[in-house]
């Protein structure tokens, strides 16, 4: 419709809209941002207190019974404890009291925004006013149920697979001559870094405020990026206004983040087992942010600070992740589990369009697709007996340790793998999703989670097309899959399934199950996967359920329940 207007016309359109929706996000934002507030910030605040005695429970239980470290190693964690533990609450009580004032504000705004958007012409107005306002105390209580699973279930999980690491891995050892090494260090990294990472970040914030602008007003002179489209010309408009609010933030988190970065230099000391290379981490990460800026802020390349190696060897079997990426030196003094980069901005290149940010994939899609195909799958296994209902209840109810690794692990990685047989079949270069819906290294969501899985997900499926397994070795990892935690199990599955006689073929079959089932344990510690999971594991539940309707209403409310 806009489209066919006059351009005096679609001014005033434009305008008026922003204005409108400035108006009634306003209004929105004080009479539901506060319930939406109130509720993430409870809720949020009274899982980290309600759960703090456990977790150190938990914690100081899995230190002493792992087989990782040394004696010498365990007693200076414990000593290091209750430093972390403090680092937590402040953190996460300050980062939930931040989130939530932030969501309760935001979130009713944006969608008075977002509202115009909305294919039906009639009704922008309508939706303008009454989105994000329901709609936004729901999603608070979904980021609290969220953030319970992630403390409740994920973090037991991670202590559980520590405890229970094989005591063939590599055992990590501490000479006590190291210990005041790696104090000084780590003090020094926090009256070093934590400043310095301040001023830069303090002074080159108002670089980041004017270039900002000037690629956002860019975009709107020359009717570029997301001001292309005319009815997205609002919410695009409020991005300019809240820019500076972007520029805060990315400074806050640059402070914040400097604290870890500063305390790593402890970590470098006890990998290198050099005191020296310590104090070369903690001046050389200056320079890096001071490089990672500079490119992002389009400055001068490089960084005026020294950036001394701190490495005098690759850790084997680790990522190498640069906080700066930028050159060559910067990939060489990679370490394992660096943080990311520290001073988070949109890009000031310039925007690409509207229509090609609706092409790429959401995570949703991603998300809800992969629920689909593993709830497909669970059916087909209830019609097969292979799985029953009853370990689909186990699952449900199961208590905090007690739950059916079958379904629990086995399930979902038996659905992906069936997901990427599918894939290779049709010859796809990424993954095909349930619907038909391709996802490419080009229209991924641009998600750092994603980021994680997405590339050996990509390895993994080019092993497997590459080796071309045969019928029954792809009966046979099917089963491995789905019953490895239970070897009777697997025996009993009468599926077709071949296992070769040669051994190095059956250790490529090995060698992709366990990588399958590693990637499926750490997509279920992911936020939002639990709540996503269960409902699929009560839809099985329902599904399973005879059809008288007296017996099928009793069971569904008690699932409901559940």
């Amino acid at each position: 419709m806009l489209n066919v207007l006059p351009d005096w016309l679609k001014i005033i359109y434009v305008v008026f809209a922003f204005c409108s929706a400035l108006f009634f996000g306003a209004l929105k934002s004080v009479l539901v941002g506060p319930i939406a507030a109130l509720i993430l910030i409870t809720g949020n605040v009274g899982v980290i207190l309600a759960l703090f005695p456990t977790h150190v429970a938990w914690t100081v239980y899995t230190l002493i019974k792992t087989n990782r470290f040394d004696f010498p190693l365990k007693v200076a964690f414990l000593f290091g404890l209750p430093a972390l533990f403090g680092l937590w609450l402040g953190l996460s009580i300050g980062g939930s009291v931040l989130v939530g004032i932030g969501y309760g504000f935001f979130a009713p705004w944006i969608s008075s925004f977002e509202a115009f958007r909305h294919e039906d012409e009639s009704n922008k107005f309508f939706h303008s006013l009454v989105d994000g306002t329901w709609g936004t105390i729901k999603g608070s209580c979904t980021v609290v149920r969220d953030f319970a699973d992630i403390c409740y279930h994920s973090y037991p999980l991670y202590l559980k697979e520590l405890r229970e690491s094989p005591s063939s891995d590599e055992l990590r050892t501490l000479r006590f001559i190291h210990v005041p090494a790696c104090i000084i260090v780590g003090l020094l990294g926090l009256i070093v870094d934590v400043p310095l990472y301040t001023a830069i970040a303090v002074v080159k914030s108002p670089y980041m405020l004017f270039k900002g602008w000037q690629r956002l007003i860019h975009d709107l002179v020359s009717r570029e990026g997301p001001f292309l489209e005319t009815a997205c010309i609002p919410i695009a408009g409020l991005t300019i206004l809240v820019w500076p609010i972007v520029v805060i933030g990315s400074v806050m988190m640059a402070i914040v983040s400097s604290m870890f970065i500063g305390l790593y230099g402890s970590a470098v000391v006890y990998q290198e087992r050099s005191f020296k290379r310590g104090v070369s981490y903690v001046i050389a990460m200056v320079a890096e942010f001071d490089e990672y800026t500079n490119d992002w802020l389009y400055l001068r390349e490089g960084s005026v600070f020294p950036k001394p190696k701190y490495r005098k060897k690759r850790i084997p079997h680790s990522p190498e992740i640069s906080v700066g990426g930028r050159s060559s030196e910067a990939k060489h003094n990679a370490f394992p589990m660096q943080p990311p980069p520290v001073m988070l901005m949109p890009s000031l290149s310039s925007s690409r369009s509207v229509r090609e940010v609706i092409r790429e994939v959401k995570m949703v899609q991603v998300w809800e697709n992969l629920m689909q195909s593993c709830e497909m799958a669970g059916k087909e296994l209830l019609d097969a007996n292979v799985i029953t209902p009853r370990e689909l209840y186990d699952w449900l109810n199961a208590k905090k340790g007690n739950e059916s690794a079958i379904v629990g692990i086995g399930l979902p990685c038996y659905s992906f793998f069936q997901n990427l047989m599918r894939s290779i079949k049709v010859g796809s270069e990424g993954l095909v999703l349930l619907d038909g819906l391709e996802i490419t290294h080009l229209n991924r969501p641009q998600d750092r989670l994603l980021d994680w899985f997405f590339h050996p997900i990509m390895v993994i499926k080019e092993q497997i097309r590459v080796i071309q397994l045969t019928e029954g070795e792809i009966r046979y990892l099917e089963k491995v899959m789905l019953f490895g935690s239970d070897p009777q199990r697997m025996q009993a599955w009468d599926n077709g399934s071949f296992v070769p006689d040669d051994a190095l073929r059956a250790a490529q079959l090995q060698g992709i199950s366990r990588r399958m089932i590693g990637l499926t344990r750490g997509a279920s510690k992911l936020p939002t996967y639990r709540r996503k999971f269960r409902h699929v594991i009560k839809n099985l539940i329902i599904y399973s359920i005879p059809s008288d309707d007296a017996t099928r209403s009793m069971s569904m409310r008690s699932v409901a329940s559940v």
